[in-house]
């Protein structure tokens, strides 16, 4: 397959519009012959590598030295390939309001070449079958993002993921490698640096993630926690994260493509939450106030997992939803109601005037009567 070059048949292994490219104009490599793979993946190769050459002997005025390099092993595709045209777009339309301001300066394939890394290859081959087969058919092989600096990305496709790259992570969902789905890119993007060559770069790898189940925030979990699971997600119906056991992060992950970007150095302004929705409406406090008064009430391994929460809020590790579900299942409604109650009282005491004068980055605990569900007061945090 042009783009699809390990075939995992009767496999979920395309998704979220890759899918239709996919499955046409290319033949089907299985994975019971990886040398049938191998040759067709060489042939390919060489192919690309000539249209390279063409293109470069072709365009006096474009100079491909400005473009970003990396290991031997990838081999740069252009503007009217279809694979660079499709990722191209696939990138650029997950990245929301950014997308229109990045600029995707190149995007390089995996070719394999080296032994070792033919041997991870295969490898991936080799566990995606028995995936398949543990999972009654479907391997459920996906694409995923991963991002990193450019030294980062050279080693992976060099060596593959290090533990490094795991403390990374900072373990919220435990300890594995994170890949945003392939319609999510910006969920890395936000995490990204620029480097010194002015760029952000992504990997766009192959996931095989099996039967997967849900890890919660928090967890300290670095192994599947049955026999019945191979991977983790923070939503099922929805995931935001695909979480690879350290154990399986060179096994069941095959990098295939790097993607170099352009962007503005703050991406602030591209993912804040609107005005409108970040107003509170009704009593609040700091949200590290409300630790030091949670502390009082709550065992330290508590109040110390909301801390942790918290950081990973901080460091846009979760979303502002999560950190509110995690605090609201720790401490319960009642006391959380309670002990802002308790705090907006002693503020207004102190100064009539505290509410309008006070910027708004905390805790809201909406108090209002529309606000109720259930008889349970919607929590919303203003950071």
């Amino acid at each position: 397959m042009e783009y699809s070059p390990i075939q995992v048949r009767n496999t979920n292994e395309i998704t979220h519009g890759f899918n239709d490219f996919t499955s046409q104009n290319t033949p089907e490599h299985s994975l019971h012959n990886p040398s049938n793979y191998q040759s067709t993946r060489s042939r390919h190769s060489r192919d690309q590598e000539s249209a390279v050459s063409d293109s470069e002997s072709f365009s006096s005025g474009v100079s491909y030295n400005q473009s970003p390099s990396f290991n031997d092993g990838l081999i740069r595709l252009f503007e009217g390939d279809r694979v660079h045209d499709l990722i191209k777009q696939r990138f650029v339309s997950g990245l929301g309001l950014l997308g229109k301001k990045a600029t995707v300066v190149a995007i390089h394939r995996n070719t394999y070449s080296g032994v070792l890394e033919q041997a991870r290859m295969q490898s991936f081959q080799i566990i995606a079958k028995a995936m398949e087969k543990k999972c009654g058919g479907d391997a459920n092989v996906k694409f995923g993002w991963y991002g990193g600096t450019r030294d980062e990305i050279c080693e992976i496709m060099k060596h593959g993921f290090s533990a490094r790259m795991i403390d990374n992570s900072n373990g919220l969902y435990g300890s594995g490698i994170y890949l945003c789905p392939d319609d999510s890119p910006v969920e890395c993007v936000k995490k990204l640096n620029v480097g010194k060559d002015g760029l952000r770069h992504m990997l766009l790898c192959r996931v095989i993630l099996g039967k997967a189940e849900v890890v919660h925030p928090g967890s300290d979990q670095y192994h599947p926690s049955s026999d019945e699971f191979d991977s983790g997600m923070d939503n099922l119906s929805s995931p935001k994260k695909y979480i690879v056991w350290s154990a399986h992060m060179n096994t069941h992950i095959l990098p295939e493509y790097v993607i170099s970007f352009s962007a503005p150095s703050s991406l602030k302004g591209y993912f804040r939450i609107p005005e409108s929705l970040r107003k509170p409406t009704s009593p609040w406090m700091p949200f590290p106030s409300l630790i030091s008064a949670l502390s009082k009430f709550l065992p330290p391994t508590a109040t110390k997992l909301i801390i942790k929460y918290y950081r990973a809020h901080r460091a846009k590790n979760i979303s502002r939803q999560e950190l509110i579900q995690q605090v609201r299942k720790i401490v319960g409604d009642k006391l959380l109601i309670s002990v802002i109650k308790s705090f907006r009282t002693k503020m207004l005491v102190t100064s009539s005037n505290l509410e309008q004068t006070m910027v708004p980055k905390g805790v809201n605990i909406g108090m209002n009567h529309d606000l109720r569900r259930d008889g349970m007061e919607e929590l919303i945090m203003q950071v």
